[in-house]
């Protein structure tokens, strides 16, 4: 468990905060479509890995107010990235599922983003990148805590 009253430990903290905003800019670059919001793909990547939802569901999972939702949401479906569909058991609400054009940027996205930093990997020795792959779960699971 990390101590930050110790200074290595604080050091480490400090530089992985540091480092992960400076690689997290930078793919944000690596954008397919710039004319979507950081947050508008992030809704989107929602969708993707969780698939279909209700507004308010979307809200809470991207730590928005749901009126900041609903205009989000009718901006995609105005580009054509989403559709809205009836609940299936509540007719009140709308279920917001991706579109396969929404699904093919996406995989762009993905797709130009990897090759990003395979490019950027080809930087690194062999113990280093053997170092990078092991801390990937971990990563991972930092980012869902």
């Amino acid at each position: 468990m990390a101590d930050l009253t110790h200074g290595d430990d604080a050091a480490a903290v400090n530089a992985l905060r540091s480092a992960v905003m400076r690689l997290s800019r930078r793919l944000k670059h690596q954008r397919v479509d710039e004319s979507l919001s950081p947050t508008e793909m992030s809704v989107l990547g929602t969708l993707a890995r969780c698939g279909s939802a209700t507004p308010g569901e979307l809200a809470r999972k991207e730590h928005v107010q749901p009126p900041s939702m609903t205009r989000i949401v009718a901006l995609l479906e105005s580009k054509g990235l989403v559709q809205l569909e009836p609940h299936p058991e509540d007719r009140r609400q709308k279920v917001v599922t991706q579109t396969e054009r929404a699904e093919a940027m996406l995989e762009e996205s993905r797709r130009k983003r990897n090759a990003f930093l395979a490019g950027l990997v080809e930087g690194l020795d062999e113990d280093e990148w053997a170092k990078l792959r092991a801390a990937a779960p971990v990563l991972e699971k930092l980012a869902h805590l």
